[in-house]
Order: structure tokens, then C-alpha cells, then sequence
């Protein structure tokens, strides 16, 4: 078939430059923020709920929650528009949308826990620093891969998964403010939890469309409902919550810790990886080819410009979206114009802070049923790209050694109590250990001939 008569024609669906009708447009590029949003705040609000001040947390510094959120909105779209559009050689002008990443939570949790704001500025501090590092990888980002095969990436996809499962059995059981007390884990918590997995996996595997695609959004909006039923909804913040927004600069402060900017950095290369496989993703699902040096590198520049720009305004690292990537295969439309549509409707929220707000009136059990299941997609996706490794004694050595190490130090932290405060943190994230020791016998250790 060579024409599509709403879209335009195959020729065109394949080219970054086309731009399908607006009343095609509008939607489709709507669609991709959907596909992305519940994954987008969710990392601001578990930073939050780990430092103190987040979802089930009574604390003054509440407000600075919905802050973080619409931070992650607002350079979510401004990143996003880095790469559709971009700005000499930043930006792969590809359809290729930007959003906060999972991969940094298992350094960054750490670096906040029970600590409320004070902490945020080392926090920014690495954020920052480590996208300024992340930019740089944009000149050398072919040269590396080599010492990131698959067995090493895998590792590193899975370890980010296990490190961040706990999180979502605390907010499913309600909350880190909860534990220890009778509230902890009871029916009603659970309940709220479980509808909303049991809806998601109903959608993801019944329905089709963009209505599979936004599975967890449909399961969180269920959840939602049933939890406003059961009288779990608080409103209160929603009136309170200003029609506007400005992002301030170095609202948190801004201090160069160590710990921060070693983890930011190391995690940096991990992300520009990533971001490698989504471009080639997306030219490949969207194009039928491979991507470009020019591509691929412009991508890294505008991962790096869109985490540092963010953390000078109190938002958290950006990545290139994977489930996008899926999203455009699906619908055959590569038009990065769709995507900066998209990318416009976020950048209006991000001012809007009774969106924020309103996200903050999900009960913290509800947002727990849907963490579960991405946390758990993260994990199966590491186990995923380990399915193509050869499982020879060399590689099952390294792996055996590196998670063995990862997971043990994560699991028993106080192992390691005697260790420097940065050495510390970094360490007992279990995914840097396990990441370099991982990188470190890939490259030394010798391929096995004879098997």
C-alpha cells in the first residue's frame, strides 16, 4: 500500500521533516506525551518521598514536591524540542521525546534519603556537573561502545530494575512514613495497589492501540477512581496550587559533592548508551535504516544540554524515552514535528502548577501498583538484552560475580559502615559496583576458545 489518505504517503511517514495534517498532527503528537507522562513525574516524586517531603509526608517543604513535578514536565518538553528541533549540533531532529530518567534513582535515593531539601543541592550540584560530562560524551560516543556489550548493559538495565522494586512495594504497602505502623501493608493499601496492576495488565493485553500503549495511565486512572470512592483523595492542594509557575534557578542552591558528581558521571555514559539504542530504534522502526554518527551524537549533545539546563532549574536528569521508540514503530509515523507538538503541550503544563498538584492528589498506594509494574519492566527489559549474550563460563563468571557483589552490597549497606560517607553512598547503590566490576572483567578477562 503507498498512501495513507489521513497521514500521507509511506514515503513520506518515513521522513523527520513531513509534517501530517494538524488534525492528525494534534492527536498523534498528544499521544506521545500519554505514552510518557506517568513515567516522566514519577521520579521526581519518589526523590521527594525519599528525602522526606513527598507523597504521605506532612511535611512544610510539601509544596516543593509539586515543584519538582512540574520541573519534570516543563524540561521534559524544552529537552524534547533540543532534539526535534535543535540548535547547530545538538539534537538529532528526530522524533525523539525526552523525559526524566529511572536509571540515576538508584544514586540519587541515597543522596536524599530522610534528609527533606537540604540535600537537593549536592543533588543539583551532580545533576548539572553530570549532564555538562554527558555533553561531552557526544564527541567520543562511538568510541566507546566497545566496552558495553550486551552482558554489561543488560547488568546494568536489570540492577537499575532490582534497585528500584523496593520503592514500589513501600508505596504500594503505603509509604515510607507508614512503615511501622498498623497502616502498613493493610487490605486497604493493598487493594488500591493490586487494581491498578491487575487493570494494566488487563489493558496491556486485551485491548489494542494506544489504549495498550497507555496501559499504565488507564491502570492509575482506575486505581484513582476506586481510591476517591474509598475516600483517599485529598483535593486540598489543588486549591492552594497557583495558576502559575516560573522555574527558578539554583532554587535548592547549588554544592559540588563528590559522591553526586562521580555518580552522576558514571551514570551519564550508562544513559548516552541508551540513548544510542533508542535513536537506532527509531530510525530502524520508523525508517527501515541505521542511524547516523550525526544522529547519534546530536542526540547525546541535547541528552547532556537538556540534564544540565534542568538541573540549574531543580529538575532531574534527562533521557531519550524508550516506550516512544515502541510508539512509533506502532503507528509508522516519523514526522519529529508530531513529537514538537507533543513537546509544546508539555512545556504549557510545565507552568501550570495545579497539574502538579493534581498529580500529587494520587494516594500514594495507587502510584505503587503502577511503579511496580514499570520497575519490573525496567528489570525485564535487562533481562531482555541478556538474552542475547552467550552464556559461556567467562560471561556467566562476570555476571555471577558482578550482581553477586551489586545485589549484596544494596541488600546489607551496613557492610560497608566503615567506608567514607562517599564511598558509601556510591557503593551501597549496588549498581556502580556491579556496573564497573561488570565493565572491568569484560575487558580483562580472556575469551574463552574451547568451551
Amino acid at each position: 500500500m503507498r498512501r495513507n489518505s489521513a497521514l500521507g504517503s509511506v514515503e513520506q511517514l518515513k521522513n523527520p521533516d513531513y509534517t501530517p495534517p494538524l488534525a492528525q498532527a494534534i492527536p498523534l503528537g498528544i499521544q506521545h506525551v500519554l505514552a510518557m507522562f506517568t513515567s516522566n513525574v514519577t521520579p521526581a516524586i519518589i526523590v521527594a518521598g525519599a528525602a522526606g517531603f513527598g507523597f504521605g509526608s506532612n511535611s512544610p517543604d510539601f509544596f516543593n514536591l509539586i515543584y519538582m513535578i512540574q520541573m519534570s514536565i516543563l524540561f521534559a518538553g524544552i529537552s524534547t524540542l533540543f532534539q526535534t528541533i535543535g540548535m547547530g549540533p545538538v539534537g538529532a531532529r528526530l522524533p525523539i521525546v525526552q523525559g526524566t530518567s529511572f536509571a540515576f534513582l538508584p544514586i540519587m535515593i541515597p543522596l536524599v534519603a530522610g534528609q527533606g531539601i537540604t540535600t537537593l543541592g549536592a543533588l543539583m550540584g551532580g545533576v548539572v556537573i553530570g549532564g555538562c560530562f554527558h555533553f561531552l560524551i557526544g564527541t567520543f560516543i562511538g568510541r566507546i561502545r566497545f566496552a558495553l556489550p550486551p552482558l554489561v548493559t543488560g547488568l546494568i538495565v536489570l540492577m537499575i530494575g532490582l534497585a528500584l522494586v523496593k520503592v514500589g512495594i513501600q508505596y504500594a504497602a503505603g509509604g515510607v512514613p507508614a512503615i511501622g505502623t498498623p497502616e502498613f501493608g493493610s487490605l486497604k493499601s493493598w487493594s488500591m495497589a493490586l487494581i491498578v496492576i491487575l487493570v494494566t495488565i488487563g489493558v496491556k493485553f486485551f485491548c489494542k492501540g494506544i489504549v495498550s500503549v497507555a496501559a499504565i495511565l488507564i491502570g492509575l486512572f482506575v486505581g484513582y477512581i476506586v481510591a476517591l470512592i474509598m475516600g483517599e483523595v485529598d483535593f486540598s492542594n489543588i486549591h492552594q496550587a497557583d495558576l502559575f509557575m516560573a522555574p527558578v534557578p539554583f532554587k535548592w542552591g547549588f554544592e559540588a559533592n563528590t559522591a553526586a558528581i562521580l555518580g552522576f558521571c558514571f551514570m551519564a555514559v550508562i544513559s548516552a548508551i541508551e540513548t544510542v539504542g533508542d535513536v537506532s530504534g527509531i530510525t530502524k522502526g520508523g525508517a527501515g535504516r541505521e542511524a547516523t554518527d550525526k544522529e547519534i551524537s546530536g542526540a547525546t549533545f541535547a541528552d547532556g544540554l537538556g540534564t544540565a539546563i534542568a538541573g540549574i532549574f531543580g529538575s532531574l536528569p534527562n533521557t531519550s524515552f524508550s516506550q516512544n521508540v515502541g510508539l512509533i514503530s506502532m503507528t509508522g509515523v516519523m514526522s519529529r514535528h508530531v513529537v514538537t507538538i507533543g513537546a509544546i503541550f508539555l512545556i504549557i503544563c510545565g507552568f501550570v502548577p495545579k497539574v502538579g498538584a493534581f498529580i500529587s492528589t494520587i494516594p500514594i498506594e495507587v502510584l505503587g501498583g503502577g511503579v511496580i509494574v514499570m520497575f519490573g519492566m525496567v528489570a525485564a527489559a535487562g533481562i531482555n538484552m541478556l538474552s542475547s549474550v552467550i552464556w559461556n563460563r567467562r560471561n556467566m563468571v562476570i555476571f555471577a560475580v558482578a550482581l553477586s557483589i551489586g545485589l549484596g552490597l544494596q541488600m546489607v549497606p551496613d557492610a560497608l559502615q566503615h567506608l567514607p560517607a562517599t564511598l558509601k553512598i556510591l557503593l551501597t547503590s549496588g549498581l556502580l559496583p556491579a556496573a564497573a566490576i561488570a565493565i572491568i572483567l569484560n575487558l580483562a578477562l580472556p575469551e574463552e576458545l574451547d568451551e
